[in-house]
């Protein structure tokens, strides 16, 4: 058995006296992660954050009830245990992980919550003998199948129109924190590779040596473009979200787009690697040019003239040289 395993009690284990102080752990750590979710999406999500606000309020009554009924049954001291300290109980992922997700993500989240709590309180109801406690914890559990409901009722208890603002804004933030500077990596790392990883092939006619300088040119433009990308603005007056988010987005999808067409030649045979390169260009230039039209809004025909175009061009140059 492992050891962070074996020292966790077994819900069924707990006196009700921790049961009462897990669900008082439980409510503090609920109201606090409702509390970072209205603050961290304040700025830009005001409605949705009044309602997480609501909530934490409402689970601060709900610690203080469950306090009460402590204190009058057991006293003043209660025991220190929380869901880490249970086998088998409900986690909550860190506030801190609200940065990496969406609107939608966070409502669904919140939901999820509610139905760990009310089905925590409905098990606690049933191992209690003490009318009060057993009162109280079914009272909290029909109290969290509503707040259940409000979660999953965010949508509608914010009307359609701040709805739309505040999806409209989530995707826009998703945009300039993801999207952009991924695709820019992405058409760097398609377009700028061409050049040497053609000229070596046709240069040195060896698919292995071929491979090598693709895989430098791909990863050494990652590592370029992530940190150019994460220096040219912290995103503070852009409203471009994190450097660091923006700048991994941008370094891999530049790796991306230059292995692309550099794996084909780990394939021995020379011609059939660079067929298979080759498809591979055309595919990459077109997604590019389709991304850009469903993200960037870019007229379709001007993006493919600007990134099929420009990598036709690239890719001609390096087989003219490596022919040369």
């Amino acid at each position: 058995m492992l050891p962070s395993v074996s020292f966790r009690r077994r819900f069924t284990d707990l006196t009700e006296q921790e049961v009462l102080a897990l669900a008082i752990s439980s409510e503090e750590d609920d109201a606090r992660i409702y509390r970072g979710y209205a603050e961290r999406l304040r700025e830009s999500f005001a409605a949705t954050a009044e309602i997480f606000e609501a909530m934490a309020a409402e689970e601060d009554t709900h610690r203080q009830m469950l306090i009460d009924l402590h204190k009058k049954r057991f006293g003043d001291v209660i025991p220190l245990l929380r869901r880490e300290h249970v086998a088998g109980f409900y986690a909550r992922s860190p506030i801190w992980l609200v940065e990496n997700l969406g609107l939608e993500k966070i409502r669904e989240q919140a939901g999820q919550m509610e139905r760990d709590a009310q089905r925590f309180y409905e098990l606690a109801a049933k191992r209690t003998t003490d009318a009060d406690t057993r009162k109280l914890l079914g009272d909290l559990a029909a109290a969290e199948a509503g707040h259940e409901q409000t979660a999953a009722d965010l949508t509608a208890k914010v009307d359609g129109e701040v709805r739309d603002t505040e999806d409209k804004e989530a995707h826009r933030q998703f945009v300039l924190t993801w999207v952009q500077p991924g695709l820019a990596g992405l058409m760097d790392g398609s377009v700028s590779t061409l050049a040497p990883i053609f000229a070596a092939a046709f240069a040195t006619g060896n698919t292995w040596d071929t491979f090598l300088v693709g895989l430098a040119a791909s990863v050494g433009a990652g590592i370029s473009m992530g940190f150019t990308e994460a220096a040219s603005d912290d995103g503070q007056l852009s409203g471009r979200g994190s450097p660091w988010k923006r700048g991994f987005a941008s370094g891999i999808m530049t790796t991306v787009g230059g292995l692309g067409h550099a794996l084909p030649y780990l394939i021995t045979d020379f011609w059939t690697a660079t067929t298979i390169a080759a498809i591979v260009v055309f595919i990459e230039l077109w997604a590019i040019a389709w991304i850009q039209n469903r993200f960037m809004e870019t007229p379709f025909f001007r993006a493919a003239l600007q990134v099929v175009l420009g990598g036709a061009l690239v890719l001609a140059a390096g087989v003219l040289i490596g022919s040369g």
